[in-house]
């Protein structure tokens, strides 16, 4: 007799930087999920993350916890959140039957902000082979700060740690360019919001390192490190504002489009209702250009030819 084949389930693993807003934006994805009607779950997997938003569906500290795991095994926050997800994936039966509980639920999979988690420990890459093994349709989502573009220096690190992410989790991928809003907080933009997005032409990046004496002393390096990023010509974002249902909308599109998610009755319906709300050039499907138009009007200080 043939065993049974599990139905395919749909879901995102929300991962990034700390303050990037992971946990804001799975509860803001949430909410928009179930205006649309489909059926959603919560899924907190950072066990050191004490006051979340929302009322998580299954949550990895009924397994194992950072302030446990320090006191006991006398580790430092980093190494016990390390310990942690390494003690999950060697549990990984306590989180699929959990799982499994939650019924045909899309998931929302929350998790820490400790980037080497990432990009250089197997633990959770390993964590995702078994889910997509439970026959898991999985897209990484990845937030990075918006404010970091307006630092060339930061904004080059921010593309490095991205492209290293992408090759490490090994899933269909989204990066997003959170808190839009904010993205001049802390200066303004030296080129247009579609440079930052589309991530083309970084030797301008390395142009304006130079005129910083600590920066181009390293000019050959950077040159070398953005050469590297276009080369393998897979990062992108895509600018998001959680609390713009337009844009949270985009995000959503371009998830489904990356691991096929069937829509359930109404649902696309409700999605291209929420587009529509958006100022401008959605009828070109101009996602970033409708962020720009919104949220950086003034293109930044110069233009990205």
């Amino acid at each position: 007799m043939m065993a049974a084949v599990s139905p395919v389930r749909f879901g995102q693993v929300v991962v990034g930087p700390p303050g990037s807003g992971k946990t804001t934006y799975c509860a803001g994805m949430a909410e928009l999920l179930r205006g649309t009607g489909r059926p959603v779950a919560l899924v907190n997997l950072d066990p050191a993350n004490e006051t979340l938003p929302f009322a998580a569906d299954l949550d990895l500290a009924e397994l194992v916890t950072v302030e446990d795991v320090m006191r006991e095994l006398r580790l430092g926050p980093n190494g016990a959140l390390l310990y942690c997800l390494e003690y999950l994936e060697k549990n990984m039966d306590w989180l699929l039957q959990r799982l499994a509980a939650l019924g045909d639920k899309y998931i929302l999979f929350d998790f820490p902000g400790q980037v080497e988690l990432y990009t250089h420990n197997a633990a959770v890459p390993r964590i995702l082979r078994r889910l997509e093994k439970a026959n898991f349709r999985l897209t990484a989502v990845n937030l990075v700060d918006s404010h970091y573009c307006s630092d060339p220096g930061k904004f080059v690190s921010v593309l490095l740690s991205t492209l290293a992410m992408m090759l490490h989790l090994a899933l269909p991928h989204i990066n997003v360019l959170s808190k839009i809003d904010l993205a001049e907080k802390f200066g303004k933009l030296h080129f247009g919001l579609d440079f930052y997005a589309e991530v083309m032409d970084l030797e301008r990046l390395a142009e304006l390192l130079d005129d910083d004496p600590f920066t181009r002393r390293y000019r050959r390096l950077t040159a070398k490190l953005t050469g590297l990023v276009e080369d393998y010509g897979l990062v992108s974002f895509v600018p998001l504002n959680v609390s713009d249902k337009a844009t949270m909308a985009r995000v959503l599109r371009s998830v489904d489009k990356a691991n096929g998610y069937v829509f359930g009755a109404g649902e696309e319906r409700s999605i291209q209702t929420l587009l529509a709300c958006a100022v401008g050039a959605e009828f070109q499907d101009d996602v970033v250009g409708a962020a720009a138009e919104q949220y950086v009007p003034t293109g930044g200080g110069m233009e990205a030819e």
